[in-house]
């Protein structure tokens, strides 16, 4: 005969099977196997090691695993993520960040703090941080020269359109001005080497521009992320007006499509191959000595198939100089780039990022840059 933690498991396995239940109710993902006794949800396992951050309001257990009371299988039958969503994500602004299973750690743990403990989507005015188009603070600045990461003092202001950074606590003149219009931010930790470090882009003479900054506190870097997010939302509401969110909020910020080291080598073909730190941002393929460098050695413009472009595996066959033995060759209109990556795996992987930006159509504006690539010295 059953016992009543058999039949109490298999109450919760039935309830997993109810609308809105089958995926995790903070980070999206498939078949969660974990549930939260006092906030009646449904979350994988990942994230229910976040809630454990928050035990005081979240009481995490297996479903599978540990013993279920029948009060506890009540509750969660009369909750359920659909209700949870319902409560706790009433007014989450229109650039606010959602973190998915892929993204880092402090972005998710602070989604689901600002959710359940911090009753953000609840309450409007605990928004303020990052919804103000106003923010100054301080944060770690890695050094261009030194590497070393210095306190710098940074003001996000919606109105000049313009997020800045002051080399001296008393400086007048800001050090860097990086228009709004062309800023990304993206969560980069391993790269960083610290949980909470935030790589800013920015175009200066339509080059890219990297720096690389840091804050203790958790919420404060992901509420300066948020705060980008809300000026540029805003920004794209003016530059594109009538365009719907569903159009804007994809271009507030973006991750890089792939990252990683291969092996290049210069116009003529004769030069030995050089290992650099490659990142695909969008249609710009960049090219930096070292991945934490300020300036990229040479960008790269990857256009659509309808204008010319593809992407090759291997090399032409009189190809030498190149230390790792699985070739790329990128055909643009102008000219072929010859890579060359340490496995196959990572040709793949690479080959599989070019294929999707050159089977997506160009933009109007996107040939603007191609042109502009085409004149650079």
């Amino acid at each position: 005969m059953a016992s009543a933690s058999d039949k109490n498991r298999r109450l919760l396995m039935d309830l997993l099977e109810t609308d809105g239940n089958g995926n995790c109710v903070d980070c999206g993902v498939a078949e969660p196997k974990w549930a939260s006794s006092t906030l009646g949800v449904f979350v994988c396992h990942s994230c229910s090691g976040l809630h454990r951050n928050i035990s005081q309001i979240s009481r995490v257990k297996s479903i599978f695993m540990d013993p279920w009371e029948a009060e506890e299988v009540k509750f969660i039958a009369s909750a359920g993520n659909n209700a949870a969503v319902a409560k706790y994500e009433q007014k989450i602004p229109a650039f606010y960040y959602r973190p998915t299973n892929t993204d880092c750690m402090l972005l998710r743990e602070q989604w689901i703090r600002a959710k359940y403990e911090r009753k953000e989507f609840i309450f409007v005015d605990r928004q303020e941080p990052y919804s103000a188009g106003y923010r100054e603070g301080f944060l770690w600045k890695r050094g261009r020269d030194n590497g070393q990461f210095l306190s710098r003092k940074f003001i996000l202001s919606e109105r000049e359109g313009a997020l800045k950074y002051f080399n001296k606590q008393d400086a007048r003149e800001p050090k860097a001005v990086m228009k709004i219009q062309n800023l990304n931010a993206s969560f980069q930790p391993s790269k960083i080497g610290h949980s909470h470090g935030i790589q800013i882009t920015y175009l200066k003479d339509n080059s890219t521009r990297n720096i690389f900054v840091y804050h203790e506190d958790g919420k404060e870097m992901v509420d300066w992320f948020n705060a980008i997010r809300a000026a540029r939302f805003h920004y794209l509401q003016v530059a594109y007006p009538g365009a719907p969110d569903t159009v804007l909020v994809p271009k507030l910020t973006r991750n890089y499509l792939k990252e990683g080291h291969m092996e290049k080598t210069g116009p003529r073909h004769t030069e030995g191959f050089k290992k650099r730190w490659f990142t695909m941002d969008d249609r710009r393929l960049m090219y930096f000595k070292d991945p934490m460098d300020a300036y990229a050695r040479g960008e790269v413009f990857i256009g659509s198939k309808e204008n010319s472009y593809t992407v090759l595996a291997g090399l032409p066959p009189t190809t030498q100089g190149n230390h790792w033995q699985f070739g790329i060759t990128i055909v643009t209109p102008d000219r072929k780039f010859l890579l060359a990556c340490e496995t196959e795996a990572d040709q793949q992987g690479w080959i599989a990022a070019f294929q999707k930006v050159i089977n997506r159509p160009m933009m109007p504006q996107e040939y603007a840059v191609e042109a502009h690539f085409k004149h650079k010295p």
